[in-house]
């Protein structure tokens, strides 16, 4: 794999046909994943963000139930290392919200997937951690073209 010079690796492109093979997908990820890592996760509504992020929790040991926080902005989920779901959806802009946001859900001690992070891309960029962007968009049926991008410079590998 090929580094980028701003700092990811080329991106892998894979196409899934079902919620099960984009949920395997997400736990193929997890298994990379190290506590203090976010996950951008992109693609319009229904596109299968939720669906990626269920599979990586389950792979990270989450036993709960793992639903869209839309609504909630956040949910945290008990597992050998923490992990966090964030949903930008209902948010403008990170720019414009309390600076404590996102504090309860991302931090060094936990795994974070961001859902919607272009409603929040200049205000997550100061994270410096991001271990992975996904993009993922609807391909007709129940398929979907899942993008996955690692960051290059990241543990010192390109992937």
């Amino acid at each position: 794999m090929n580094c980028r010079a701003h700092g990811e690796a080329a991106p892998r492109l894979v196409q899934t046909s079902s919620g099960a093979e984009t949920e395997a997908l997400g736990a193929e990820l997890a298994a990379k994943l190290k506590p203090g890592d976010v996950v951008l996760v992109a693609g319009e509504l229904g596109a299968g963000k939720t669906t990626f992020v269920r599979g990586a929790c389950r792979a990270l040991g989450v036993t709960d139930r793992v639903t869209s926080p839309t609504f909630t902005i956040g949910q945290r989920y008990a597992a050998p290392v923490g992990v966090s779901h964030v949903d930008l959806f209902r948010i403008a802009g990170l720019e414009d919200e309390d600076p404590d946001l996102l504090d309860d859900y991302v931090g060094a001690d936990m795994i974070a997937f961001v859902e919607w992070p272009e409603r929040g891309q200049q205000a997550l960029a100061w994270l410096g951690r991001v271990a992975a962007r996904v993009r993922i968009e609807h391909a007709g049926g129940d398929r979907r073209t899942v993008e996955m991008t690692a960051a290059a410079n990241r543990r010192g590998s390109c992937g």
